[in-house]
């Protein structure tokens, strides 16, 4: 049962849970917002409804409107996001401390609410939560490649993760995981709809939410090769379910770097047009 309820006194009629319900599964009875029984299946609890409500009216699947968070004037400003888009950086330097559990949790239920396709909402964000821990994971991931390095069975276009281990077995640079406190691994169900669309959905979410409050994050392409290429067995021990596609992995933490402006990136590519 949705548990779609409408407390009377708050109701004005005005229809807009109806008119912006995507499915238009919510029927107006005697003027008041209902959803038949038979349509209730096909409600993919997206909550537009509860969402679009302008009196705090409308509660569905347990959620009462006055458990959320109000809109009004809690939006930053447009030049306020513009400046947090263009001035985002991939931090490679990192403080060699773990965030709190708090601000690792906030960060993950942000980017748990990006969009999803079909509202499938399938995303699994699995992290590395302790420095300590992704210092052990380095290691084994970095033994490994070393092996394949000594046999000479590197895949074919990854050679370049030879100069990797030099660069740690010599000088203890750490050009993989560069060094990062934690570790994000965002997956999805290879059935939903969307799966890799969605995971890069939630980073960009997570990412964006980090930067704001001073966390460093890097867009880490040479750690997802390395887990699905030299040690493939890393994601099931790390929890990620077999059946789940990985969609893409980042290396986040307090940064040892700051910046202090936007960079003048080349303009924009746009083409407009039928």
């Amino acid at each position: 049962m949705l548990q779609f309820t409408i407390d009377e006194s708050r109701c004005t009629r005005c229809h807009a849970c109806a008119n912006d319900c995507p499915i238009k599964i919510i029927h107006l009875k005697d003027g008041w917002p209902t959803i038949p029984e038979h349509k209730q299946a096909s409600c993919f609890k997206c909550f537009h409804c509860l969402a679009v409500c302008p009196t705090a009216a409308l509660s569905i699947l347990g959620k009462h409107p006055d458990e959320c968070h109000s809109l009004r004037g809690a939006l930053p400003s447009a030049a306020q996001l513009e400046t947090l888009l263009k001035g985002r950086r991939s931090v490679r330097r990192y403080r060699a401390e773990n965030l709190d559990r708090e601000t690792i949790d906030r960060l993950l239920g942000a980017a748990w609410h990006g969009a999803s396709g079909h509202n499938a909402r399938q995303v699994r964000l699995t992290v590395v939560d302790d420095r300590d821990a992704l210092q052990r994971l380095r290691g084994d991931v970095l033994a490994r490649i070393a092996e394949l390095v000594r046999n000479r069975a590197l895949p074919e276009g990854l050679e370049s993760f030879s100069t990797f281990v030099r660069a740690w077995e010599r000088n203890g640079e750490d050009i993989i995981f560069r060094g990062a406190p934690h570790l994000l691994i965002a997956s999805a169900d290879e059935r939903c709809a969307t799966p890799q669309t969605d995971c890069v959905i939630a980073l960009a979410g997570f990412e964006l939410l980090a930067q704001s409050m001073g966390i460093g994050t890097l867009w880490n392409g040479l750690a997802k090769w390395s887990l699905e290429r030299f040690m493939p067995e890393l994601p099931d021990r790390l929890g990620v379910p077999k059946d789940h596609r990985i969609g893409y992995v980042m290396s986040f933490g307090r940064p040892a770097v700051i910046y202090h402006r936007t960079a003048p990136h080349r303009p924009e590519i746009v083409r407009a047009g039928y």
